[in-house]
């Protein structure tokens, strides 16, 4: 056997296999990648890791045009409503239900306008450890949602502790629940809600804040985000983290009964003067402050309607000017036109978009690696070179490419917060 000539083959075929082991994903691919991205829960860690290694082969895939990109959120937006859960029936409903098991998790009411609704609210109830059904909420807000010719949700909580609403999974539960109901209905994405009572106004405040990108306000009633004393009984010195920074753009109508001695007022009180700080500081903030001096742990004596008719005129503002966050959820990756691999945990976050000089200003007290800002052309002009800095730094100048991976890494809410570029708001190593 000649060896030198089967050598000389081998270096030239070797190449050729590389090459065709790293030939990016064909348009006919995408689909199915589309598909089985959407199947995958990234609020796991084998769903989140099975979703970046598909995002990481679409990555490979040549910048798209205009033309392309329009298309591609088409294909993905259709991808993700197929694999999508959907609700049937109204009434008390459960979400998960095996028959043949007989099994039942997940119950919630469905209740309100479901041909054309004017908005949708989640309403959650009070309770604790030990306590806490959905059917007090719902007998609580169903009149008045149907008055409003809204779509109310009304869930319970999973497991019933203390923080029912943040705990086992419940936060998941309520998301999904909402996802449910945009694919089964038409209800406006700026048009949604959260409302509760008790513990279910501490889940508003806490869910609100955590994914403010997503709602138009909230309406906490007897409940506020949990204080920090500085003893039992004592003074409160702060706010738990993660929340109050979160509601730059998102309006918030507080009411709270100022004889509760359950909720006692000084925890709201001490939320809604802060969020008064955080807005001399940053802009935004608006809030309605509206408390009772005759009523102790009670809804106002006015009705849940008159508390959420101060929502009615409210929308969501899906792409702010400023951006303030502090990250409180590992899975919590993207919030509004930002997107962090990793988010830092009670890291305060002000990102500011300049159109006119078509750059963004990050200030972060916490190292950003992995954080980068979503564009596309409704939030800066991509066509043109784009200047990132943080904290008075420049970490990236250039023009932008539309990517196939940034339009699927960005499409797991709705088609606002759906971006064809990211750029890196980190500098380089």
């Amino acid at each position: 056997m000649n060896y030198r000539v089967l050598l000389a083959s081998l270096v030239v075929l070797l190449p050729a296999s590389l090459v065709a082991q790293q030939r990016p994903p064909s348009p006919s691919d995408w689909p199915k990648l589309f598909k089985t991205y959407h199947a995958l829960d990234a609020r796991t860690q084998d769903g989140w890791q099975k979703q970046s290694e598909i995002l990481a082969e679409l990555a490979r895939v040549p910048p798209l045009s205009a033309s392309q990109v329009t298309s591609a959120r088409k294909d993905i937006a259709r991808a993700a409503d197929k694999q999508g859960r959907r609700l049937e029936g109204q009434g008390e409903l459960w979400f998960w239900e095996d028959k043949k098991a007989k099994t039942k998790r997940g119950r919630f009411f469905l209740d309100g306008e479901t041909k054309k609704p004017k908005g949708l609210i989640v309403s959650m109830h009070g309770g604790g450890e030990g306590a806490g059904d959905c059917a007090t909420s719902h007998g609580m807000y169903a009149d008045a949602v149907r008055k409003l010719g809204w779509l109310g949700l009304f869930p319970e909580v999973l497991d019933k502790t203390e923080r029912g609403w943040t705990d086992a999974g419940t936060e998941e539960f309520v998301l999904d629940l909402v996802a449910a109901a945009m694919r089964t209905f038409k209800i406006d994405p700026d048009r949604v809600y959260l409302g509760g009572f008790s513990m279910g106004g501490y889940g508003s405040w806490a869910l609100g804040a955590h994914h403010a990108d997503r709602w138009a306000a909230i309406a906490p009633a007897a409940g506020a985000p949990t204080p920090v004393y500085d003893r039992p009984g004592g003074k409160i010195i702060d706010i738990q983290e993660g929340v109050l920074p979160n509601l730059r753009n998102v309006f918030v109508a507080s009411y709270q009964g100022l004889l509760d001695t359950q909720v006692t007022p000084d925890a709201s009180q001490e939320a809604l003067r802060r969020l008064a700080q955080l807005s001399n500081k940053h802009g935004g903030y608006a809030f309605d402050r509206w408390e009772d001096p005759e009523q102790q742990h009670n809804y106002p004596q006015d009705g849940a309607l008159a508390h959420l008719q101060k929502l009615v005129d409210k929308k969501r503002t899906p792409l702010p000017e400023r951006v303030v966050w502090q990250p409180e959820l590992a899975w919590k990756r993207q919030f509004y036109w930002l997107w962090w691999e990793s988010p830092v945990r009670g890291a305060m976050l002000v990102a500011d978009l300049d159109k006119a000089s078509n750059t963004v200003s990050l200030t972060c007290d916490q190292p950003t690696d992995g954080l980068f800002v979503l564009l596309d052309e409704r939030v800066l002009d991509v066509a043109k070179p784009v200047t990132v800095s943080v904290n008075g730094k420049s970490v990236f100048t250039g023009v932008p490419k539309l990517e196939l991976a940034n339009l699927l890494r960005t499409s797991g809410t709705d088609a606002a917060l759906m971006f064809s570029v990211r750029v890196p708001a980190f500098a380089a190593k």
